[in-house]
């Protein structure tokens, strides 16, 4: 009797053990074994410019050999204009193979054949430049503008230079189809042996009075009056004409999403290729873009490190795994800033930020073609990938530094205890950015270039959330689940919100879901008579569940704990978690960047307490100058720290005035 009481109490303690260790991750029901990786390794990706001009298969197996000996995964390959047309050179044509024609598709081909040949990826932007167009889109298939209907957005610096084309409509997915049956169709024989990405970059387009054929009589059907009524008000700040404003974009991301983006992905993966794409600077709702495609990706320092955020919350919400972003862009202001003079260290220090802010794969901007046996070809807007530039001795290490802690980054899922509602509604209703934070191609709040994670809720992981999403949700078992998130509460800090949106948030209320309201919203758009919105906000303030302080959160015990917290990522996963911790010098990174702001000369220390499981395990962060942190927690409480050292070479500080932002070329 007494041996099967041990034997049933052994059992038992098996059992709890086995629970309690698993609890985390089990708990949200969240099955990772299928997901798709797209890349074999972590290894570093570079953009390779390739300027327009005969590409030849020596300097092709030159270039990739480079890239492979000093650490990269794989290229993105992107065709640009030939390089007089820096010298505004429209009168000597640079021979090469013409776009999309059979000897281009074969260097193309043969590229990706001896990029399968050597181990590396090799991806794709799906056209020349950035905005996707070029001289065979016609006239009515191009972008369009409400104030003027015969004008057209020209794409002029593309691999056609000194010839001009147009960019496409992306709110017409007719004039994307027949755009991309050509492109497709030249790129079918490169999209053969190893998977490749399509790569879609930042939103180029106009978006002031952006439209599209049917875009008015579409909008008079939604909201019953003629936006032609108002397009000379449109971007007036009058609260009347925000509302205006407002039905204007809700209704514009609408067709942004289901005539882009949609089909972009559909046809990438009809091709047999992944979508990566930048939604980024699109005028829509960011996170719902966001979740179209494939492998989203962020960027940086032309965005904040902080708005990578946004594109992992996305990834979150609809279980994908890898966050990607354009890095080091400009790194120094634009353009030709230390080109070829920039310092590890730096590169080092934003690469930092940008795991902590929820990117696990780096693609280096970037690498110009060279003929083989060269490294003179340098691209104005990025750091130098060559053997010529003041990197090149570094490269290899650094490579290696990011490849383990990407590896690391992309283990389980991303861990959040509270969703935060994204204020979408605020940046349409807002309009205009301040003038001190605009450049040349980013005037409007919709991009939410700016919007930062409340700071009081750092400790919680905290993830961005839509309507869309809140949707989709639901509250049960004290967890809020959407795709691999699984929240214990939501924060609304928003002045304006859809009708729908609320209704979600009542919804999920009433079945018990924490909601700190630290603003009661109105709702936007022109002319809402009725009172159904109000009725929805009474219902939503009278449940016990619901409050317009944060309180309550004392309630909701935080992953960390601790003044001063730094900057850091979790990945959650069935042995435990994950835990980046970013150098104090990485955080709150503004573009653009001093040369040598990395240079650091002393230890700085951070005491918190991490809550892992059931346990609270106080934990001392040492950084030593110019090094981050990454630390296992497991599921019996116990913390490790994983070695990721990498040490650049001490950085060269040299002050300077930051450069005068109305002389910076548009991209």
């Amino acid at each position: 009797m007494n041996k099967i009481l041990l034997f049933t109490l052994a059992l038992f303690l098996v059992f709890t053990k086995i629970s309690h260790s698993q609890n985390l991750f089990t708990n949200k029901n969240i099955d990772v074994s299928d997901r798709i990786l797209y890349y074999k390794d972590s290894k570093p990706l570079t953009r390779w410019w390739w300027f327009a001009s005969v590409i030849d298969r020596e300097s092709v197996r030159d270039n990739l050999n480079w890239l492979k000996k000093n650490g990269y995964g794989g290229v993105e390959i992107a065709w640009v204009y030939p390089l007089n047309r820096m010298n505004k050179d429209t009168l000597n044509y640079t021979p090469r193979q013409e776009w999309l024609n059979g000897d281009w598709s074969d260097i193309v081909a043969y590229t990706k054949k001896c990029a399968d040949s050597l181990g590396l990826s090799c991806d794709f932007t799906f056209g020349t430049l950035w905005p996707f167009g070029d001289s065979k889109v016609p006239f009515d298939e191009a972008t369009m503008n409400m104030t003027d209907k015969n004008w057209r957005q020209e794409i002029t610096a593309s691999w056609e230079y000194p010839k001009k084309g147009y960019v496409i409509d992306h709110l017409n997915r007719k004039a994307f189809y027949n755009y991309a049956d050509r492109i497709g169709n030249a790129l079918l024989p490169a999209l053969k042996g190893g998977k490749s990405g399509l790569f879609c970059d930042s939103w180029e387009v106009e978006t002031r009075h952006l439209t599209t054929k049917n875009f008015e009589d579409a909008f008079f059907k939604e909201y019953g009056y003629k936006i032609g009524d108002y397009v000379d008000s449109l971007y007036s700040k009058s609260d009347k004409y925000s509302n205006v404003r407002y039905d204007y974009m809700r209704l514009l991301s609408e067709f942004v999403i289901e005539e882009f983006y949609k089909p972009y992905t559909d046809e990438c993966r009809k091709l047999g290729a992944f979508s990566r794409v930048q939604c980024s600077g699109a005028p829509c709702d960011i996170l719902s873009a966001y979740a179209t495609v494939d492998v989203p990706e962020s960027e940086a320092m032309l965005f904040e490190p902080a708005f990578s955020n946004i594109v992992l919350s996305s990834a979150a919400l609809t279980g994908k795994r890898i966050v990607t972003s354009e890095t080091f862009t400009c790194l120094y202001g634009w353009p030709r800033i230390r080109l070829g003079e920039e310092q590890t260290a730096d590169l080092k220090m934003l690469s930092d930020a940008l795991f902590a802010n929820g990117v696990n794969q780096i693609i280096w901007h970037g690498k110009p073609f060279n003929p083989a046996g060269y490294d003179t070809v340098k691209f104005y807007a990025s750091v130098h990938v060559g053997s010529s530039g003041n990197l090149a001795p570094e490269i290899p290490a650094f490579n290696k530094y990011m490849e383990t802690v990407s590896s690391y980054m992309k283990k389980g899922v991303a861990y959040s205890d509270v969703a935060v509602y994204l204020p979408i509604e605020d940046g349409y209703m807002n309009g205009d950015l301040p003038k001190e934070k605009q450049f040349i191609w980013a005037w409007g709040e919709y991009e939410q270039r700016y919007t930062y994670l409340p700071e009081e809720l750092k400790g919680y992981s905290p993830l961005w959330i839509n309507g869309e999403f809140l949707e989709k949700a639901k509250f049960e078992n004290g967890y809020l689940r959407v795709g691999d998130c699984a929240f214990k509460a939501l924060y609304v800090d928003v002045k304006w919100m859809d009708y729908n949106s609320l209704k979600a948030i009542v919804k999920l209320a009433q079945d018990g879901l924490p909601v700190f309201m630290k603003n009661i919203p109105s709702e936007p758009g022109f002319g809402k008579p009725d009172g159904k919105y109000q009725a929805l906000i009474y219902r939503l303030k009278n449940f016990k569940n619901v409050r317009t302080d944060t309180e309550g959160l004392k309630n909701i015990k935080p992953l960390i704990e601790g003044e001063n917290i730094p900057d850091y990522k979790c990945r959650q996963t069935e042995e435990g978690l994950y835990i980046f911790f970013a150098n104090p010098k990485s955080e709150k990174l503004k573009f653009p960047i001093e040369y040598g702001q990395s240079y650091c000369d002393k230890t700085e220390t951070r005491n918190i307490i991490i809550n892992a499981g059931n346990k609270s395990v106080p934990v001392t962060l040492k950084f030593e100058p110019y090094q981050s942190l990454l630390i296992k927690a497991d599921n019996d409480g116990e913390v490790k720290f994983i070695g990721i050292n990498f040490t650049p070479k001490t950085p060269l500080v040299i002050p300077r005035e930051k450069p005068d932002k109305e002389k910076w070329e548009v991209k």
